[in-house]
C-alpha cells in the first residue's frame, strides 16, 4: 500500500478533533470578524468588492497551475457576468469566461445539487476548444484508462509525487464522492468539510486536466455553503498561490499516509483559510478607498476619459500601478492624443485628484492623491 486510496477503509477519513480545536476556533473567529467588517459596504460597494475578489480568485487559481491569464480580460468577463459597467475593459476569451462561470456557479449556486453533469459541465467550460495547450483531451468526461500521475523533473529522471486510482475505478469513486458530499453537509463541520472535499476530489483526480481548478471551485462551493453567502470577501486561491510549495508538500505527504488520518492536512487547510481572510483587508480596502475618493470629489467636473483613467488607478490600488501614471500611459488608457493627455493630467493636478511624483519632462510620473489614510 503506497497511497491513501489503496487503504482497505478508503474513503472513511479520520482526524484528531482535539488537535484541530484551536486552529478551527481561530478560523471561525477570523470568519466572524470579516463578516463584521463588510457590514460597512453598501450594495454597490458590495458588488465592486465581489468583482475584485472574483477577479483575484480567477487569476490565482489559474496561476497555481502555471497559466497566466490576461488581467483586463478577466476584469471584462467578471464585470459582464456581474452586470457591471464594461466600458474600456475590452473583450474576454472563451477560456477566461469559462473559469469565471465556474467560480460564479460554485458560489452563487452553492445550494444546488452537485452531480456528474454539473462537474463535467465545469470541465467543458475550462477547456472550450477541447485542448489543454497543444494536447487534445477528453473534455466533459472522466479520464481514460492510462495511469494518472503527478510527476516532476526531466524526462528519464522523473519523480512521481502521486498516482491516482485507476481509470476504470473513477466512475464508482465519483459516485461515492457525490454521496459523501450530500451526506456530509449535515454531519461534518463546514470548514472541515471544505478541506476534506478538496483533498478527496484531488485524490480521485477524475479528469485528464483541470482537477486543481475544479477542486478549488468545490472548496469555494463548500465554504459558501458553510457561510450561506453568495458573495465572496476573500480569495482562497490567492493564499494557496502564496503558499504553493507548502500546499503541494502537504498534499503529497497526506496522500502517502499509512492510514486515513487527515489531521495534518486539515490543520494546514484551516490555517491557510485564516490567512486568506486576513488578506481580504487589502482587497476590500481598495473598494472602500475608491468609494472615499469619489465621495470626496463628487462635485468635481471631469470628462469620461479622466474618470476612466482614475478608476483604473483606483482599481489597481495604492502604489500598485506599475511605474506610475505617465503621459504616454494616459494616451494608451484614454485613447487620446499626447497634447490632450497632458492637458487633462494638468487639469487633475490643479483639482488635486493627482499628485506629481519623481521625474522630469517625459519621465514625469503621477499618482492618485489618495484620501486620508492613503499614500
Amino acid at each position: 500500500m503506497k497511497y491513501i486510496w489503496q487503504h482497505p477503509a478508503w474513503p472513511r477519513f479520520t482526524w484528531d478533533s482535539k488537535s484541530l480545536l484551536t486552529v478551527l476556533g481561530q478560523a471561525r473567529l477570523a470568519q466572524g470578524d470579516l463578516l463584521g467588517r463588510v457590514k460597512r459596504l453598501g450594495f454597490k460597494l458590495e458588488e465592486e468588492a465581489q468583482a475584485n475578489i472574483l477577479t483575484e480568485e480567477v487569476i490565482k487559481t489559474s496561476e497555481i497551475e502555471g497559466e497566466l491569464l490576461n488581467l483586463q480580460m478577466v476584469r471584462s468577463s467578471v464585470a459582464r457576468h456581474l452586470g457591471l459597467p464594461t466600458a474600456g475593459l475590452g473583450r474576454s476569451s472563451r477560456s477566461v469566461d469559462g473559469i469565471v462561470e465556474i467560480v460564479l456557479d460554485a458560489t452563487q449556486n452553492f445550494d444546488k445539487t452537485l452531480n456528474k453533469q454539473r462537474l463535467t459541465g465545469w470541465h467543458g467550460a475550462l477547456f472550450p476548444t477541447g485542448y489543454s495547450g497543444l494536447h487534445k483531451i477528453r473534455v466533459g468526461q472522466w479520464r481514460g484508462q492510462d495511469p494518472m500521475r503527478v510527476v516532476s523533473g526531466p524526462m528519464g529522471r522523473e519523480r512521481i509525487h502521486f498516482e491516482a486510482p485507476p481509470g476504470e475505478a473513477v466512475d464508482n469513486e465519483m459516485r461515492q464522492f457525490f454521496q459523501w458530499w450530500k451526506e456530509s453537509h449535515s454531519n461534518i463541520d463546514g470548514l472541515l468539510r471544505a478541506g476534506i472535499a478538496h483533498f478527496y476530489f484531488l485524490t480521485i483526480h477524475p479528469f485528464e486536466d483541470g482537477n486543481g481548478r475544479i477542486a478549488r471551485g468545490l472548496t469555494d462551493m463548500a465554504l459558501a455553503q458553510d457561510e450561506k453567502l453568495k458573495v465572496r470577501y476573500y480569495s482562497f486561491s490567492s493564499q494557496i498561490m502564496e503558499e504553493r510549495d507548502d500546499y503541494y508538500k502537504i498534499l503529497e505527504q497526506s496522500s502517502k499516509g499509512k492510514n486515513l488520518d487527515l489531521t495534518d492536512w486539515l490543520c494546514w487547510f484551516l490555517g491557510c483559510y485564516q490567512r486568506a481572510i486576513g488578506k481580504s483587508d487589502k482587497i476590500i480596502g481598495k473598494v472602500l478607498l475608491k468609494a472615499d475618493f469619489w465621495a470626496q470629489h463628487a462635485q468635481t467636473q471631469l470628462n469620461e476619459r479622466q474618470k476612466k483613467v482614475l478608476n483604473r488607478l483606483l482599481d489597481e490600488g495604492q502604489g500598485e500601478f506599475v511605474g506610475g501614471l505617465t503621459t504616454r500611459k494616459y494616451v494608451g488608457l484614454a485613447g487620446t492624443s499626447r497634447a490632450t493627455a497632458f492637458r487633462e493630467i494638468s487639469d487633475m493636478l490643479e483639482k488635486k485628484l493627482l499628485r506629481q511624483l519623481s521625474g522630469r519632462g517625459r519621465s514625469v510620473h503621477y499618482d492618485i492623491l489618495w484620501p486620508a489614510g492613503g499614500k
